[in-house]
């Protein structure tokens, strides 16, 4: 009967250290994410060290737009350390901002919060290796208007950003027929589509855009629409030097003029392209249609679905909970093993014993 008495003690003050321990484990894990820390370094591609003073800023991104979390100076070594993390388990974005010039990191759900590491590059106003390697212009005549879509891009294979906020990296003419009304989404390297502002200059129709060209490969897009009727005369002007300028159309629409050369059509939509052969092209444009179906209106616009992120706890919770009720099962065990009969204990793996038997023994006992 003592002995029983003492089990029974035993098995309860294991319970309470379980008890005590799934409270402090729980507690341990909702500290977890104020406790979380990012830490990482900067490197300059172009001087291949690591580099100091750069601002690095945590984003968190979510349904209403990147949120900062904090923003530290990288030290004298180039190393950082941001004490707060975004919760939840979506992706984050380290931004590094070095010469009026920003370069992002995403880290993707479940990635490694140390030895974060963000590149760097020096800026110039010099245009150095960048320069426009294709410039391709849209017509889509529809309903009394011209949209006109032009998309450059930049290739940039050397080690410097060029970076000219006052003169602008892309000049580009518009038409005085658009009224100064345009839309310019510019896309940096492994990025996406951002808006962005052009700003006029001195010289009549020609308009700026200050967008930083990094090393890689970055897409402008600048669209605007003018007045139509069929035939329609269309002038523009290539403003840069650098790659070929090409014009298309869409199937059944026509266009001619002295300054452009037929290049054929492309086989899957059966646009015709047109190669400019003058840095100024007047050309006649006839007929009506488009390049891509009305539906794709949404795919066009370079929108994001951004998922609602939950906390970082509920993606936690599986394994707490897993944990918690591993610790209480075996109390459970323990108590039950208190309570058995000794001989049950005691039989022989894989033989059934006798509840009579076991019955027995205890009234000898």
């Amino acid at each position: 009967m003592l002995r029983r008495m003492m089990d029974r003690q035993a098995c309860l003050s294991y319970l309470m250290v379980s008890y005590l321990m799934v409270s402090y484990l729980m507690v341990f894990c909702l500290a977890v994410p104020a406790l979380a820390a990012i830490d990482g370094k900067v490197v300059n591609q172009t001087t291949g060290k690591l580099q100091a003073g750069a601002t690095v800023t945590l984003y968190k991104l979510g349904q209403a737009g990147p949120e900062q979390i904090e923003s530290v100076k990288s030290a004298a070594d180039g190393t950082f350390h941001i004490s707060k993390d975004a919760e939840g388990p979506g992706p984050r974005l380290v931004q590094a901002a070095y010469q009026d010039v920003t370069y992002n990191r995403i880290l993707p759900p479940g990635s490694p919060s140390n030895n974060v590491t963000v590149a760097v590059y020096n800026s110039a106003k010099e245009q150095g290796a960048a320069r426009v390697a294709q410039h391709m212009v849209f017509f889509e005549p529809v309903r009394g208007q011209l949209m006109v879509g032009e998309t450059y891009i930049f290739k940039n294979e050397g080690k410097t950003s060029y970076n000219d906020v006052d003169g602008g990296t892309l000049k580009f003419f518009l038409p005085p027929a658009a009224n100064g009304v345009v839309q310019v989404n510019a896309t940096a390297p492994q990025g996406m589509p951002v808006p962005q502002a052009a700003d006029k200059t001195s010289t009549p129709n020609v308009y700026k855009l200050a967008f930083p060209i990094k090393p890689g490969e970055t897409r402008i897009d600048v669209s605007y629409s003018v007045p139509y009727t069929t035939p329609g005369k269309f002038e523009g002007k290539v403003l840069y030097k650098g790659g070929p300028t090409r014009l298309v159309v869409p199937n059944g629409v026509t266009i001619k003029g002295d300054d452009i050369r037929s290049l054929g059509q492309e086989p899957r939509t059966q646009a015709s392209i047109y190669d400019v052969k003058s840095d100024s092209f007047k050309v006649e444009i006839a007929g009506s249609g488009t390049l891509r179906p009305s539906d794709d209106s949404a795919e066009d616009s370079g929108g994001a679905t951004i998922e609602q992120i939950p906390p970082k706890l509920y993606d936690n919770m599986k394994w707490i909970l897993a944990l918690a009720f591993g610790i209480l099962t075996l109390g459970f065990i323990l108590l039950y093993r208190a309570h058995a009969p000794e001989t049950a204990m005691a039989a022989p793996r894989g033989k059934p014993h006798s509840p009579v038997k076991d019955k027995n023994e205890r009234r000898r006992r």
